[in-house]
């Protein structure tokens, strides 16, 4: 198992900018993957969402007005995941992968639970 860390973020992201510094301030090799220009696939939202430990609706940012207009008690979790992948303003970023763990950090200092 790898112990690369992965940051999947938004650079207009003041949340993402946070911890971008704490990961650059601890000196470790991570590697930032921007979603909007290489966005997730189905697979990989589902595989970071096992490793986050939540379900979807967990990571959805539900304040985004396409979130507003979901109906989030009937929407299926793998419709949910697609939908997040179609309109990646609806997840909640970043999201920092190490190994087989990982942290939404909101706060960025969640990020140091990962360090």
């Amino acid at each position: 198992m790898s112990d690369k860390i992965t940051i999947y973020q938004k650079p207009t992201c003041s949340k993402c900018r946070g911890t971008l510094a704490i990961l650059n301030e601890s000196g470790q090799d991570y590697e930032s993957v921007n979603y909007y220009e290489t966005p997730l696939t189905v697979e990989k939202l589902r595989e970071l969402i096992k490793k986050l430990g939540l379900s979807a609706q967990d990571v959805l940012r539900k304040d985004e007005s396409a979130a507003r207009d979901l109906d989030l008690n009937t929407i299926s979790e793998d419709e949910l995941i697609r939908c997040m992948v179609n309109n990646p303003d609806l997840m909640q970023r970043p999201i920092v992968v190490k190994g087989d763990k990982a942290r939404i950090c909101r706060p960025p200092e969640n990020v140091r639970d990962l360090l």
